[in-house]
């Protein structure tokens, strides 16, 4: 009589990565998400060409096209996010898959990882149609663009997360909706703001910080403050999550 082997989990890296990739295609199948990843900053684009084309009340395609795509980067990041997790948590998934060998830090790090696919998509999706109306970035900047990405990402991955483990789901959805329409229209992630005044203490928000980054990227430069503020913010969001994060509502 054979003995039967007890099955052992694929190796951590695997398991990550097939998680990603599961987010990344509930993202793409999800209508809603991708109105708000996608479709609405790609008309946000258009629409403020269109007006710049008109009018000089609103700053050219090579100051826009940055502050969309960080728009774009915040919606995936912690409207998408944090909506799709506060409604995992209430519905009992969360806590559910934080118990299967993926565990809580795989469960964590498949979701960053999707993140990062989505907003690969978003940039290629929304720089062509930027390169389409006109924007020039430097190629020099390429490299800081995704450095700066990456650390927005994970700022703002880490707020959706703290949010959506914290307070019931119905919240979740109308707090990050909220916030990413003011940050993207008043929190200088699409038109800058003025850095003297009250404009300047603005900038320390993660909204300015990501918007700023992007579009000295844009230029060919780091923007060594505004990294440091997404950096800040990340470990900020990071510590709270570990301190008041709930996996259950």
């Amino acid at each position: 009589m054979t003995s039967i082997s007890p099955s052992r989990p694929a190796p951590a890296l695997r398991r990550v990565l097939a998680h990603g990739l599961y987010e990344t295609a509930n993202v793409l199948r999800n209508g809603e998400q991708l109105l708000v990843s996608l479709i609405l900053p790609l008309l946000v684009l258009i629409g403020l060409h269109r007006v710049h084309t008109v009018t000089d009340v609103v700053p050219g395609i090579d100051v826009v096209v940055p502050g969309v795509l960080a728009l774009a980067v915040m919606a995936s990041a912690f409207t998408g996010q944090g909506i799709a997790t506060g409604f995992e948590r209430q519905y009992g998934a969360l806590a559910y898959l934080a118990t299967t060998p993926l565990g809580p830090g795989g469960l964590i790090l498949g979701k960053a990882c999707a993140v990062l696919c989505v907003v690969v998509i978003q940039i290629l999706a929304l720089g062509a149609a930027g390169l389409a109306l006109g924007w020039s970035p430097h190629a020099s900047g390429l490299i800081w663009l995704a450095v700066v990405v990456v650390l927005g990402a994970a700022a703002f991955t880490a707020l959706g997360l703290l949010i959506a483990g914290t307070v019931r789901a119905e919240a979740t959805l109308a707090v990050t909706n909220v916030a990413w329409v003011l940050m993207g229209a008043a929190g200088g992630t699409v038109l800058p703001l003025n850095h003297e005044g009250t404009g300047a203490l603005l900038l320390l928000l993660p909204s300015a910080a990501l918007g700023e980054g992007m579009r000295a990227a844009g230029e060919g430069n780091l923007a060594v403050i505004p990294c440091l503020v997404l950096a800040g913010w990340s470990v900020l969001a990071v510590l709270a999550a570990r301190r008041w994060f709930q996996w259950r509502s």
